[in-house]
C-alpha cells in the first residue's frame, strides 16, 4: 500500500526556523494543523514540538487536539456555521468572525457553557473572502464588544486564498490603523493584529512588515518552507517534510500510444495523439495511489527520469521510458508534493502513514 511519510528531523528544523524568525521580532504565531487532517500521530508531532496555539478549520480536529493536549489554546480559523457553534465553543479557545449573528450565537453558546470565548474579526482588504468592510469595522465592534462571555483580542484579515490578492505593507498598516481607531473610541485594547498566514512571511523576511503587525497564522511553509511570493524554497528551510512512497504493481514494456476507436474515459478526457510517436515504446510502470487518492498535478517525481502519464480511481501510470535504474515490480517510487497533494493524501483514509526521523 502507498504511504506518506513525516520527517520529524525537517519539521523541527522548520518549526525552530519559524520560532526564532517570529522572536527576534516579537511577533506572536499559531501553527495551523489542518493540512494533517486530524491524523492523531502527525498532530502529536507538531504538539511536540512545542507549539503554544494550533488553528484548524476543522472542529473535530480541534477536538482531537484538546484531546492529546488540553492546555493548547485553540483557534477555529473559519466561519462557524450555525449547528456547529456549541461544538467550536467546545473545543476552540478563539475563533475568527465576520458575522454579527453568529457571534451572537457564540455568546449566548459560551454562557451556558460558563467560558469565556475569544474572537478575532476578519476584515475585508482586497481578496474578498471573508472579513466585515473597513467603513462597517467600528459599527460592527460596537455591537459586539459588551457581549457577554465574548472578548475581542484581535482583528484579522486573509489574503491571497480566494483571488490571489497579495498582501503589502500598504494593507497591513490599513488594518492596524483600524485597531487604533477602535481603541482610540472605545477605550479598549486589542491585543492582535493578526496579518494572515504563510503569504505574508516574506514581508517580514525582508522587513517590509508595518510594526503594528504581531499575530500570524501559519501553515503552507512550517511543512514547505516556500516563499510564497517567490514560490521558492526559503534558505534555511526545507521544502521535504512530507514524501509519498507507491509500490508498482505492474511493470511493462508498452506502445507509447493506445490502439483503438478513442473516447472520452471516465474522467471526461479523450487521449491526444501525437503521430511522430507510433511505433515507439516505453517501459510503464503502474503505482498503487490513484486519483481518489491525489490529482497527480500536486505530485513531482524525486527522481526525475519518470513523468506521471495519468491515472484512474486507483492507479497511476508512469512513463519511466528506457527504466535506466531498472526498476521492477515490487520497488517503491517516490515523490514530493505541493500543498495540495499532500492534504489530499492526508485526507485518504487509503494512504498509511508515518513518522520518520
Amino acid at each position: 500500500m502507498a504511504y506518506l511519510t513525516l520527517n520529524r528531523t525537517k519539521l523541527k528544523e522548520n518549526f525552530d526556523f519559524l520560532k526564532q524568525t517570529f522572536e527576534d521580532r516579537e511577533v506572536s504565531w499559531g501553527a495551523v494543523s489542518k493540512l494533517l487532517c486530524g491524523n492523531k500521530l502527525f498532530v502529536q508531532e507538531l504538539i511536540d514540538l512545542g507549539v503554544k496555539e494550533i488553528h484548524d478549520s476543522r472542529i473535530g480536529n480541534l477536538e482531537i487536539v484538546k484531546g492529546l493536549n488540553p492546555e493548547l489554546q485553540t483557534v477555529y480559523i473559519k466561519p462557524v456555521s450555525k449547528r456547529y457553534v456549541r461544538k467550536m465553543v467546545q473545543f476552540a479557545d478563539v475563533s475568527l468572525n465576520s458575522e454579527l449573528e453568529t457571534i451572537r450565537w457564540i455568546s449566548k453558546e459560551a454562557v451556558k457553557q460558563n467560558k469565556k470565548h475569544k474572537i478575532i474579526i476578519m476584515v475585508e482588504t482586497g481578496d474578498l473572502r471573508e472579513g466585515v468592510m473597513g467603513e462597517q469595522l467600528v459599527e460592527f465592534y460596537s455591537q459586539i464588544f459588551q457581549l457577554p462571555n465574548i472578548e475581542v483580542i484581535g482583528l484579522g484579515t486573509n489574503l491571497n486564498c480566494l483571488n490571489g490578492v497579495m498582501p503589502s505593507a500598504d494593507k497591513l498598516i490599513q488594518l492596524s490603523l483600524y485597531k487604533q481607531i477602535i481603541e482610540l473610541k472605545f477605550n479598549k485594547e486589542i491585543p492582535w493584529v493578526s496579518a494572515g498566514t504563510s503569504v505574508t512571511i516574506p514581508l517580514m523576511l525582508t522587513h517590509q512588515l508595518p510594526k503594528g503587525i504581531n499575530h500570524f497564522r501559519v501553515g503552507e511553509t512550517l511543512y514547505f518552507g516556500l516563499d510564497l511570493f517567490e514560490e521558492k524554497l526559503i534558505e534555511g528551510m526545507n521544502g521535504d517534510v512530507f514524501e509519498l512512497h507507491a509500490e508498482i504493481i505492474e511493470m511493462q514494456e508498452k506502445p507509447l500510444l493506445p490502439v483503438g476507436n478513442l473516447a472520452a474515459n471516465p474522467q471526461g478526457e479523450t487521449a491526444e495523439i501525437d503521430e511522430s510517436l507510433y511505433g515507439q515504446s516505453s517501459f510503464r510502470a503502474i503505482i498503487d495511489i490513484g486519483l481518489l487518492d491525489v490529482d497527480p498535478k500536486y505530485l513531482i517525481p524525486i527522481d526525475g527520469e519518470y513523468e506521471i502519464l495519468g491515472g484512474s480511481s486507483d492507479m497511476l501510470i508512469i512513463n519511466l521510458w528506457k527504466n535506466p535504474k531498472n526498476y521492477k515490480v515490487g520497488d517503491t517510487l517516490n515523490f514530493d508534493m505541493k500543498y495540495m497533494g499532500a492534504l489530499s493524501l492526508m485526507n485518504s483514509s487509503y494512504i498509511d502513514k508515518k513518522v520518520i526521523s
